[in-house]
């Protein structure tokens, strides 16, 4: 594989190098931040060599290689954009409402770190196949006492990232928070400094305290700890960016850094700390007790749901909360979120197996084949955006899989003693006495996860929607260079365009009949005000001066894309064709003001539904055109026949489309 050649289509394709902001990667996810996310070209961004899935998350496009891939394409890609850094008055407003924000933000803190707390949870579950009686009551160690002294180093080792928990925290946190990361890093050494009391020995010793002018502070560590380091990192970085406005700047090196460690230290220790130890304590407790009340229904529901979770990124908050049940574990009895994981891993695992199995097409056999072993290892972004959401069934039969493997480990009480590879390799993060259920679980997970795919596979046709017989995948944004037929007889029929679009005489051409968006003068795209409509780069379709501005569906279908401004949303039709209506020209300038979105990403909507209202009167005042176009974005595999009308309504027949 050429990774410079992949990287430089990717660069290309997703604008050019003066339309990337900036590039990161997380364990599967290329994340680029555009200027313009109009430019990128999905279609042609999805066919490149190792891409396995594209999505565009709120700002940022996201680019699914799988883990390893990605680390070395995101290097090719930064290393031909040379320095790409935006200036802080150049970062685009986080969009999305407080609840998306703070996962947002969460993900963004603890994405990083993951590496350290999986190498520490690894080795906590070699330490526990060395330490636990295994073979006839008796451990390895006791049976070969020259295998102590390996275990007793194993265990140091991965008791560490745990216990300088807060050092990786502070780090990554005041990084997001825009204060200097090494400060928020020196702030987490602070917080367990062995001076202070170690946090798993509360209750059980005696706090130190430091006596100043009367007052008296517990010195009292925070290992383990997640909320109070969060909220520190916070109020470090408030404090720095603040004292660096105020300071003069031949002093502001040498008072900056003192002043905010001084400062965030001894609030930290006398108010913050002690009340944020106890939110996480009852947090943990809370989430715990429900889901041990619940039993098998909490399980069963948290399984049904954890892969919705999981396309919006919480999953990632989750990790506070989990690491907050390990570190408590002698209370908590373990984590039930890591095995909730490992069960709907495996069940995606299976459902991409299935379909594997099941389908003819090469496309789909490729991506299934990776990402199929992926998921049962644990990562599961392949199999879910490149195959189960986009054929849809196999998401709800891997939900269900899920849900009845997690109600099974809920009701025997199946926790994890350590975090690890969610899937098939949990094994090594449970206790051994708890192996037999976890594979029991598993297995459940994966059979119904793997019998239900193949019956909705029959029940439903889904052979008809895995592909067109070109390769081409469903549920793609932006179409591929290309033009197609056009039509003009704009007399013609509602008679004569039914007969069209189900000609008896081609019956192996698919064809459909869709209607206006909107009501106004509608036009071939190629007459549109904006060039790079006109040119049909994106596809070809239509164009509508809107005489108002309600956009209806032009067809029943799924909505597969709703972006994040409002100004653009992507349908599939029922009969198989790819939609992208965006309103306005420009109109993403205007960050979502003067539209309002009626549906919602994934929602069936019938012909004549809703689907969002723009302001004319606002766009015009922004000095932008409200002209509004219907593009079928599979490109020149398309044969695409307008009808124009001086004033049409919604109602209006616009388009007849055809396979070539």
């Amino acid at each position: 594989m050429d990774y410079a050649k992949i990287a430089s289509q990717v660069i290309e394709l997703s604008g050019g190098k003066s339309n990337i902001r900036s590039v990161a990667h997380c364990a599967t996810r290329l994340r680029l931040q555009l200027r313009n996310n109009d430019l990128r070209n999905e279609e042609a961004i999805s066919d490149l060599e190792g891409v396995k899935g594209v999505f565009l998350t709120q700002s940022q496009f996201q680019i699914i290689f799988g883990a390893g891939l990605v680390n070395l394409i995101c290097d090719e890609v930064q290393k031909q954009l040379g320095t790409v850094q935006e200036s802080r008055e150049e970062e685009p407003e986080e969009k999305g409402n407080a609840v998306q924000r703070f996962i947002k933000m969460l993900s963004d803190i603890f994405v990083p770190i993951i590496p350290a707390i999986v190498a520490g949870g690894l080795l906590m579950g070699l330490n526990n196949l060395l330490t636990s009686p295994l073979i006839g009551g008796q451990s390895l160690i006791e049976l070969y006492p020259q295998w102590q002294g390996l275990a007793a180093a194993i265990n140091t080792f991965a008791n560490a990232p745990f216990t300088f928990l807060p050092v990786l925290i502070g780090f990554s946190a005041t990084k997001k928070f825009g204060g200097n990361p090494f400060l928020g890093a020196a702030m987490g050494m602070i917080m367990v400094h062995p001076d202070l009391l170690n946090a798993y020995q509360i209750g059980v010793a005696q706090a130190p305290v430091w006596n100043i002018f009367g007052f008296e502070i517990a010195a009292i560590g925070y290992q383990g700890t997640v909320l109070p380091v969060l909220a520190v990192a916070w109020i470090l970085a408030s404090i720095e960016k603040r004292l660096h406005k105020v300071t003069p700047t031949w002093l502001d090196n040498l008072t900056t850094p003192l002043l905010s460690i001084l400062i965030t230290s001894f609030m930290t220790f006398i108010f913050v700390g002690p009340i944020l130890r106890q939110a996480g304590n009852l947090l943990a407790a809370g989430i715990t007790w429900t889901y041990n009340t619940l039993g098998p229904v909490g399980g069963a529901l948290f399984g049904f749901v954890y892969a919705p979770i999981t396309m919006t990124g919480m999953h990632h908050s989750f990790i506070a909360i989990e690491t907050q049940l390990l570190a408590n574990s002698a209370q908590t009895g373990g984590s039930f979120i890591f095995s909730t994981a490992s069960m709907n891993n495996v069940a995606q695992g299976a459902a991409v197996l299935a379909v594997l199995l099941m389908t003819k097409n090469e496309k789909i056999k490729s991506i299934c084949s990776a990402s199929g072993i992926s998921a049962l290892l644990g990562i599961t972004e392949p199999a879910m955006f490149g195959v189960t959401l986009k054929l849809k069934y196999p998401f709800y039969a891997a939900m269900t899989g899920s849900a009845v493997g997690s109600a099974y480990l809920a009701g025997t009480r199946t926790l994890a003693q350590a975090l690890g590879a969610a899937g098939l390799p949990g094994f090594i993060s449970m206790k051994p006495d708890h192996y037999l259920n976890f594979a029991i679980g598993l297995a459940l997970s994966m059979a119904v996860s793997f019998g239900l795919t193949i019956v909705f596979w029959k029940k439903f046709g889904l052979e008809r929607q895995d592909g067109n017989g070109n390769g081409k995948q469903p549920g793609r944004k932006s179409g591929v260079q290309g033009t197609a037929a056009l039509g003009t007889a704009e007399g013609e029929g509602t008679v004569e365009r039914a007969a069209k679009a189900e000609s008896p005489s081609e019956p192996e051409r698919a064809s459909a009949l869709f209607y206006s968006p909107m009501s106004g003068r509608i036009l071939p795209v190629s007459q549109s005000a904006d060039e790079m409509f006109a040119s049909r780069a994106l596809g070809d379709g239509i164009a509508v001066d809107p005489a108002d501005g309600l956009v209806c569906a032009p067809c029943d279908g799924t909505v597969t894309m709703i972006f994040p401004t409002g100004h653009a949303m992507g349908i599939a039709s029922d009969s198989g064709f790819e939609v992208l209506i965006h309103a306005g020209i420009d109109t993403v300038k205007l960050n979502g003001e003067g539209f309002e979105v009626f549906v919602e990403q994934g929602q069936h909507v019938k012909k004549g539904d809703r689907l969002l209202r723009m302001d004319l009167d606002f766009i015009r005042s922004k000095g932008l055109n409200p002209q509004t176009m219907m593009i079928f974005t599979e490109g020149a595999v398309l044969e695409v026949e307008v009808f124009p009308a001086a004033n049409g309504g919604a109602d209006h027949e616009a388009v007849i489309v055809r396979r070539k």
